[in-house]
């Protein structure tokens, strides 16, 4: 028994370092790249903040977990500014999940081929739903993928009765599920179908009640405890605090305008046609491979997955990407069977990936150019980025003239009332402070709000001078620098 855990650990870590190569050679080209996404810039320099003492919520404004932060402030210990860190760090994440995608793929049925073949496909859509970067779920989706494989192993645990082995898996499946929660919150769908399956099957391997109940107690409370752990530090805090972690946790998502609907069916068509070779996949696998349990438990996963990315209504093409674990998983039995499905996955994922290297442009000198031009200009004082890049703060060594320091918050409509305070209010106190340096874009990549954009038009028109125009998503990134 022994020897045969000790073999299986080794394939498993040699699947792992072939991942992580393979993970490597795909998202290279975005090593040490600061603009590879808003979002990823914006949690490093929160994360970089805390460790000089800056509390979320309060001090750097966003909606996101704490947990989510506290990965990229453990990041910025590593040497260097945290850039090519925490890319190299998601890397690492994505080739452990695609280990994962390998590892419940085979329980699906899969052959040792068509699970790597899942494994390398995961790595490869990550990049091309923008998650080539260090977006939340590259990071929560290792945590997602490790409940769901454990939650595969329960039909043969409960047809052998290992009662005890189903409590301790739940146990550590709960645990993963929370720590994903923590990470983002819309994993709370799968965690709790995954809760709900262990309890299925532990009364499947003849469990009393008793044990039922308690078994979901703890399972619960382990689901529970870090975000517990998170609202009980900021209850400590103080009732000021603890009401603004709460809003922005749970309250300002409601007040968040939605978006007009021909962007809403632009977005799911494009994040359609590039999911459907899995779609194509996941028809075949419900329509040609036998039903077995783990088949059952894979698409009960794959509708809370659905229900999850259907929750928030965006349709961000990176909403996609906790879909992309068990769509692989169910996929990888197709692509082991059936060449021309493995054909059909090969030829549309090296289309797409030469379309967006071909279209996806390295901006990264714009930044680096707009940042010197900052730090030059700002005398020790907070330059302020309207529109653009938060990242130019962190590249800048520059203080924030706001806790809502992500630019599209103050600036674009779809934000106005949903921050807790009046948003051109702020942009009137930031812009009356007169900061050294103002930063903005020529065009916006949402609609202005229009309050907030008049106040800094008219200051900049009066009391600043242009000194930059670099180049950013066909549009140019601005620096004015005060008379």
């Amino acid at each position: 028994m022994r020897i045969g855990r000790w073999a299986a650990a080794r394939r498993g870590a040699a699947l792992f370092v072939l991942l992580l190569v393979v993970a490597i050679a795909i998202r290279a080209r975005d090593f040490g790249n600061p603009l590879v996404h808003v979002d990823e810039q914006y949690y490093l320099l929160v994360g970089d903040r805390m460790l000089h003492g800056a509390v979320p919520y309060v001090d750097v404004w966003d909606r996101k977990p704490v947990g989510l932060f506290a990965i990229f402030a453990a990041i910025r210990l590593l040497p260097g500014d945290g850039i090519l860190a925490y890319q190299l760090v998601a890397t690492m994440f994505a080739a452990a999940t695609a280990t994962l995608v390998a590892a419940g793929g085979r329980r699906l049925g899969a052959s040792p081929g068509g699970a790597l073949a899942a494994g390398i496909a995961y790595i490869l859509w990550l990049s091309l739903l923008s998650g080539r970067g260090g977006q939340s779920p590259v990071f929560y989706n290792l945590f997602t993928a490790g409940a769901a494989v454990l939650t595969l192993r329960l039909p043969a645990l409960a047809e052998r009765r290992e009662r005890r082995a189903i409590v301790v898996n739940g146990a550590a499946a709960c645990l993963l599920a929370g720590l994903a929660i923590q990470t983002k919150y819309t994993p709370v769908v799968e965690g709790a179908f995954f809760g709900l399956v262990h309890l299925w099957y532990l009364r499947r391997a003849e469990s009393g009640w008793a044990t039922i109940v308690a078994a979901a107690l703890l399972w619960i409370a382990l689901a529970i405890l870090p975000t517990a752990i998170i609202v009980a530090d900021y209850w400590r805090r103080g009732p000021a605090v603890f009401d603004a972690f709460w809003f922005s946790n749970f309250t300002s998502i409601s007040l968040r305008k939605g978006y007009p609907a021909a962007k809403i069916a632009a977005r799911l068509a494009g994040t359609t046609t590039q999911l459907s070779p899995y779609i194509v996949c996941t028809v075949v696998a419900w329509r040609a491979l036998p039903w077995t349990p783990e088949k059952r438990i894979a698409f009960g996963w794959l509708a809370a997955a659905l229900v999850a990315f259907v929750m928030i209504g965006a349709f961000f093409d990176h909403y996609a990407l906790p879909l992309m674990v068990p769509l692989t998983m169910i996929a990888a039995p197709v692509m082991g069977r059936w060449r021309a499905a493995l054909a059909g996955v090969v030829a549309v994922g090296l289309i797409l990936f030469g379309f967006h290297v071909a279209t996806e442009t390295d901006e990264r000198r714009s930044a680096y150019a707009v940042a010197a031009a900052m730090a030059a200009n700002d005398h020790g004082a907070c330059p302020y980025v309207f529109a653009g890049d938060s990242i130019l703060y962190h590249l800048a060594h520059a203080c924030l003239p706001t806790a809502y320091a992500f630019p599209s918050t103050l600036a674009y409509e779809p934000e106005r009332g949903a921050t807790g305070i009046d948003e051109a209010a702020e942009v009137a106190r930031i812009m009356a402070r007169r900061p050294p340096v103002v930063v903005t874009m020529d065009h916006p990549l949402a609609p202005w709000n229009q309050a907030s954009e008049a106040i800094v038009a008219t200051a900049l028109a009066r009391d600043y001078r242009l000194i930059l125009s670099a180049p950013r998503e066909g549009d140019r990134l601005l620096v004015y620098r005060r008379r």
